[in-house]
C-alpha cells in the first residue's frame, strides 16, 4: 500500500500559530516572534497548554502517589517511567503550577537524586560506573525539572546544576558506552540543561561551564559528526535525522537550537548546521518528522510528516543565525 504523500502547507507561520497545537502555537509566539510574556495570545496560548489532549492523557496515566508506571525508580522503565512523562510535559510547555505535575517533580527530587547531586540510574543494563558515567541521564533529569520550573531558588535544583556544570568544566564527559570517550550525547543533554536555566540564574561556574562545553562542540564539524568517538565506531544515524521528542540520543537540530539559544548562531563555526537545516527544509518551507521515539504511552508527533515541532525549532535557529525562512 503506498504511504499518504506529505501535504503542502501553504503559509507555514500560520500553520505554527493555529491553535490545534497550543504548545507549538505557545512557542512560536514566544520564542521565534518574541512576543512579551503579557501578550493576550501568549497567555491564551499558555493557558490552553494544560487543556490540551496529550497533557491531559499523560496526567490521566499518573497514579495517585504522584508516579508513573513503575514505583522501583522514577528514572525507569525507559520511555514509561515519572521523569519521561515529566519530560514529555516540560516539551508540551507544562509547569510545575499544576499541582499533579509538582507532585511528580518531587517524586524525582526525592527518590532519584544522589547525595552529589546527580540522577544515579540503577537498571541491569544502564546503570553508572562513576557520578559522571552516562551524563545524558543527568542532563535530560536537570532539564525536564528546569523547564517544568525549578531553578537555583531551590537546593535540590541548585546541587544538581552545580554537579552538571562541574562535570562539563571537568570535561567529564566520557561514558562507557562510547569506550570512555567524550560522549556527545552527554555533553549535549548536559548543555541542553543549563542553557533552560535563566541568563540571571547562571552563576560564574555555570557560565563557564556552558562556554566551556559549546567551545568544545563548536570545535567539531557537527554535521560531520567529527566529534570523539570510540575507535572504529560507526557514526549514529539518529544523529542526522530530525527527531522529537529525543532521549538520551541527540541530533542536530537539538544541537544546534541548544547553541542558539545560548547566542552561538552568528559564529563561523556554526555555519555547517545552518546549512545541514537549511538542506532538509521542504520546498514549502517546513520540515519532515523524522524520528520520534518508539514505545511513547501518548504520542506526541507523526513521523513522516510535515512537523510543526521541528518547523518551529528550524525557524528558530535560522533566525537567530541571520537567515530567513521563506519557502526554499
Amino acid at each position: 500500500m503506498a504511504k499518504n504523500p506529505s501535504p503542502i502547507i501553504d503559509d507555514p507561520l500560520t500553520w505554527l500559530l493555529s491553535p490545534e497545537n497550543p504548545s507549538v502555537r505557545y512557542f512560536t509566539l514566544a520564542k521565534l516572534l518574541e512576543h512579551p510574556f503579557e501578550d493576550l495570545d501568549v497567555q491564551e496560548a499558555q493557558g490552553a497548554i494544560m487543556e490540551s489532549q496529550p497533557v491531559q492523557a499523560i496526567l490521566g496515566m499518573q497514579d495517585a502517589e504522584g508516579w508513573w508506571d513503575s514505583h522501583v525508580s522514577p528514572l525507569n522503565p525507559m520511555y514509561c517511567g515519572t521523569i519521561w512523562q515529566l519530560g514529555y510535559l516540560a516539551e508540551l510547555g507544562a509547569s510545575i503550577t499544576n499541582p499533579a505535575i509538582r507532585k511528580g517533580a518531587e517524586v524525582v527530587w526525592n527518590n532519584a537524586q544522589g547525595e552529589r547531586g546527580d540522577f544515579p540510574i540503577e537498571s541491569k543494563t544502564f546503570h553508572k560506573f562513576s557520578p559522571e558515567d552516562m551524563l545524558c541521564m543527568d542532563g535530560i533529569a536537570l532539564w525536564t525539572l528546569i523547564r517544568l520550573g525549578y531553578g537555583m531558588d531551590d537546593s535540590r535544583a541548585s546541587k544538581a546544576i552545580g554537579f552538571v556544570s562541574q562535570a562539563l568544566l571537568n570535561a567529564e564527559m566520557r561514558c562507557r558506552f562510547n569506550a570512555n570517550q567524550p560522549c556527545a550525547w552527554g555533553g549535549m543533554k548536559a548543555l541542553r540543561a543549563l542553557a533552560a536555566l535563566p541568563v540571571d540564574q547562571r552563576n560564574a561556574t555555570t557560565r563557564s561551564a556552558i562556554d566551556k562545553s559549546a567551545r568544545f562542540f563548536l570545535e567539531c564539524n557537527l554535521a560531520q559528526a567529527d566529534f570523539p568517538r570510540k575507535p572504529n565506531g560507526k557514526i549514529s544515524q539518529h544523529w542526522f535525522k530530525l527527531g522529537f521528542p529525543r532521549n538520551y540520543q541527540s541530533d542536530l537540530l537539538e544541537m544546534a537550537f541548544t547553541l542558539a539559544d545560548l547566542g552561538y548562531a552568528t559564529e563561523k563555526r556554526f555555519k555547517p548546521l545552518v546549512d545541514f537545516i537549511l538542506y532538509k527544509r521542504r520546498p514549502d518551507g517546513t520540515w519532515k518528522l523524522e524520528e520520534t521515539l518508539p514505545k511513547m504511552p501518548v504520542p506526541l508527533a507523526q513521523k513522516g510528516q510535515p512537523s510543526r515541532w521541528v518547523t518551529w525549532q528550524a525557524w528558530y535557529v535560522l533566525k537567530a543565525a541571520g537567515v530567513e525562512n521563506p519557502k526554499a
